[in-house]
């Protein structure tokens, strides 16, 4: 590809440049050619060369306003903020109508958290820029910054009717319409923007994903498809695209789609493992588990993928298997409550009630504070006859759920069954209050305590209040 007469007027300046640094010979250049030397190594992050060419610069153009103002932004980026706005002041009493003297005050106003300040500055800018997209889209930005979603929507609007090709404002603008929760309007401001620019792969993908997010899969379809067909090496359309097929059970074509980005980067974990959902939907167990076991040689610290094997082989009811695979990702990370749990409910199902136990305790142990864990868990001691422990840890649960009839009447069967008629009142009573119906649970939980005609008269009285 040829490049063009200023790409290798570019190159050349900068070849010149590295040359004398390492000659050490002082050759010329004009304040442009430096202002475009300094600002390439600002954006490849090499801060020490930038700085070098900065001072070279001034030393051969000291009353360049460019480069001055170059200077300004090299400033602001290392927070000297007081001594950009000090030069700034100077060159406001030169060139006041300079636009970019305001972007910079803005971006000092912005620095120090005064966007409502930055954003007037903005808006002098735009009396004399020439590029006012690149002036809205700033903002814009500082509306983000102040939270205003409204505002800073409106102003990427207005970034893209000068300049539709901004790809970041328009992901900002989708952004902001997605986070005041207007889907249906982003929906209508993006096929008004594809109208005018068809092409744009970008806009199609982000309208398939707000399609996506309001359940019109086939629309969603459709988009995916427009920006594959502009893209055809788009990642994350066919990405999109599986995951919509998937919504409408056409598993076939969505491993199609998810194969698609395997062909086009390095197989991901989640494609891989969506892969093998979808198999395990069309009944191929063999090729469903097939893809779970190379969802976890991709990725061992995925926990969804030993989560898939595990629950693969509790539908299968092979708890053995399940039971290995379970230990197996718990040998890479035993403090995930995803696999506890798991753990807890295969041994349970084999009746190793004292194991069950242990993982019941250790999800809990690290964040599982659902309310079915402490549940089981309780369930289980009680069956151990391990009642003391089953009433400390039904408190512990009553933090997290204080007005939960389960974790009542559960408390009020085992306060029953160690004699404390008191505190198993008390119990009783919170959980009738909570739901009078649920007094079944002492029947099938505590068949001991249902027979005791104190507690049954204790429930009738209850209902007659």
């Amino acid at each position: 590809m040829q490049l063009s007469n200023e790409e290798e007027e570019y190159n050349l300046s900068l070849s010149k440049f590295e040359s004398m640094l390492k000659t050490n010979k002082v050759l010329f250049f004009d304040s442009e050619e430096f202002e475009e030397i300094i600002l390439h190594y600002l954006d490849m992050g090499k801060s020490a060369l930038a700085k070098k060419a900065l001072k070279l610069a001034l030393e051969q153009h000291p009353r360049s306003s460019g480069l001055k103002l170059v200077q300004v932004e090299m400033l602001i980026y290392d927070d000297k903020l007081e001594i950009a706005e000090k030069l700034l002041n100077e060159l406001y009493a030169i060139e006041p109508t300079n636009e970019e003297i305001y972007i910079q005050k803005a971006n000092i106003c912005s620095k120090r958290d005064q966007h409502e300040k930055a954003v007037e500055m903005l808006k002098i800018a735009l009396e004399y820029t020439d590029d006012y997209a690149d002036v809205y889209n700033l903002i814009g930005m500082e509306y983000l910054f102040m939270d205003n979603l409204e505002l800073a929507k409106e102003s990427f609007i207005k970034c893209l009717e000068e300049d539709f090709e901004d790809q970041s404002a328009l992901y900002n603008v989708v952004y902001c319409y997605e986070f005041l929760d207007q889907n249906q309007e982003a929906i209508l401001y993006l096929n008004k923007y594809i109208d005018k620019n068809p092409y744009s792969e970008i806009a199609w993908h982000q309208l398939g994903r707000l399609y996506y997010g309001v359940k019109e899969y086939e629309s969603a379809i459709r988009a995916f498809d427009y920006a594959t067909l502009i893209d055809e090496e788009f990642l994350g359309a066919f990405m999109e695209k599986a995951k919509a097929l998937e919504r409408l059970k056409k598993y076939d074509l969505a491993i199609e789609s998810y194969n698609r980005t395997i062909e086009l980067d390095d197989a991901t974990s989640y494609a891989l493992l969506r892969i093998g959902k979808c198999y395990e939907k069309l009944g191929n167990k063999v090729l469903a588990l097939k893809y779970f076991n190379k969802t976890v040689h991709e990725d061992p610290l995925l926990d969804k993928g030993w989560i898939a094997i595990t629950d693969f082989y509790v539908r299968q009811k092979n708890f053995q298997k399940a039971l290995f695979f379970v230990n197996k990702a718990l040998a890479i990370d035993n403090q995930n409550k995803l696999y506890w749990k798991r753990f807890a409910a295969i041994n349970k199902q084999m009746n190793l009630f004292e194991e069950a136990e242990f993982g019941y305790r250790k999800a809990v142990e690290f964040g599982d504070y659902q309310l079915d864990t402490w549940l089981f868990w309780v369930d289980i001691l009680q069956f151990l006859g391990e009642f003391e422990s089953a009433i400390q840890t039904l408190l512990q649960a009553s933090e997290y759920f204080p007005e939960e009839n389960e974790v009542e009447y559960r408390l009020a069967g085992l306060y029953f069954m160690i004699s404390d008629n008191i505190k198993a009142k008390f119990h009783l009573s919170n959980a009738l209050r909570l739901n009078y119906d649920n007094y079944i649970l002492l029947e099938d939980l505590f068949p001991v305590v249902w027979e005791k005609k104190m507690v049954r008269n204790y429930i009738d009285k209850h209902k007659k209040q």
